[in-house]
């Protein structure tokens, strides 16, 4: 009987092993050639060759995270694939697209200038001045520009700096200036801020759109010089520029203001997404004011004078804006009718 126990012990054993190495057979020959171990360039097993890839794991979540000790979450994100994305986009995408944009105006502008020249008062200077800006409204205007000339060309810093002026005045230098770049572009964005405010104020009533408007840009702008262009205090051109600066001042200011305070409002995803959208803004805003900028210098005779002394000539005011020009001249006469005028309101009728 004992004989037998072993017996029967040995069969249901060798049995067991059978099975064992069928089922190692079949698990071998069904494995995938991809999952079996392969060898290196140099003939060597690859161990790693079977283990997933870095992009099938990115794939299966959207950022990869880890268990800290720090209480703060935003740490505990080891990963995330949309940061690669974001920085394709700053580096590549939105270096090609502020060249096309800005090198574009430019070439365009000098086009223009090339083929149209210098816009001319057509029947020249009449030595009669007219007051077109007050001093508040110059000194509001200059504190937007000149602080948005700073801050766009710190902000070009962070996109073309690496590759524009760290070549020429080295790695040492660059950290410096970029650094200080950087304070200037945060500090001046408040009178920015202040300066756009207050054009706004001075003068959304005068940019409000009017049928005017339509015939502007029908007789073609006052680049046709055989047709005369009505237009009032501004022109379908400016009124474009001053509501374009408008919306394109408040997404860069909120945008901006996300990015000075990073996660008191939005997380990181919400962060990279306002820096795209104040990266491509402000681009498409400095090439606009670039426009603007050549208008009002190189671009038109007499233009710059309103915004340098606030008096324009007669000539100019009726040739670009004779509509505002009529309301100005019908204003003066009802004030000379007023035997209790001012001494500022008789001193302003003699300089026009």
């Amino acid at each position: 009987m004992r004989i037998n126990g072993k017996m029967t012990m040995m069969r249901y054993l060798s049995r067991v092993v059978s099975i064992m190495t069928v089922a190692l057979i079949i698990l071998v020959v069904a494995v995938p050639p991809g999952v079996a171990l392969q060898l290196g360039p140099d003939g060597a097993p690859n161990p790693t060759a079977s283990v997933a890839s870095e992009q099938q794991l990115l794939q299966q979540s959207p950022r990869i995270e880890g268990h800290i000790t720090q209480p703060n979450e935003r740490e505990r994100v080891l990963m995330q694939p949309a940061g690669r994305l974001w920085d394709h986009f700053h580096e590549i995408i939105l270096r090609w697209l502020g060249a096309i944009v800005i090198l574009g105006m430019i070439v365009a502008l000098g086009a223009a200038y090339l083929i149209m020249g210098r816009l001319r008062i057509s029947k020249g200077r009449s030595g009669r001045k007219v007051r077109r800006f007050n001093s508040f409204e110059r000194f509001s205007h200059w504190v937007t520009a000149v602080s948005f000339v700073a801050l766009a060309l710190t902000g070009l810093n962070i996109t073309f700096g690496k590759i524009v002026l760290l070549p020429m005045i080295g790695p040492e230098a660059f950290s410096s200036l970029s650094q200080g770049a950087k304070y200037v572009h945060n500090f001046v964005s408040a009178a920015f801020v202040i300066g756009l405010a207050l054009i706004v104020v001075l003068w959304i009533k005068d940019n409000i759109p009017r049928k005017v408007d339509v015939d502007w840009v029908k007789q073609g702008g006052g680049f046709i010089k055989s047709k005369h262009t009505p237009s009032g205090r501004f022109n379908a051109g400016e009124k474009l520029v001053f509501w374009f600066a408008l919306g394109a001042g408040v997404a860069v200011i909120i945008s901006g203001y996300l990015l000075m305070f990073p996660f008191y409002v939005t997380d990181i995803a919400g962060m990279q997404v306002a820096q795209v959208v104040h990266a491509v803004i402000a681009v498409l805003f400095v090439a606009v004011i670039i426009a603007h900028i050549y208008i009002g210098t190189v671009g038109m005779e007499g233009a710059f004078e309103a915004m340098a002394t606030g008096d324009v000539d007669f000539n100019w005011a009726k040739e670009h804006h004779d509509l505002w020009l009529a309301e100005q001249l019908a204003g003066d006469e009802r004030q000379e009718q007023q035997p209790w005028a001012t001494p500022a309101d008789q001193r302003r009728r003699s300089s026009s």
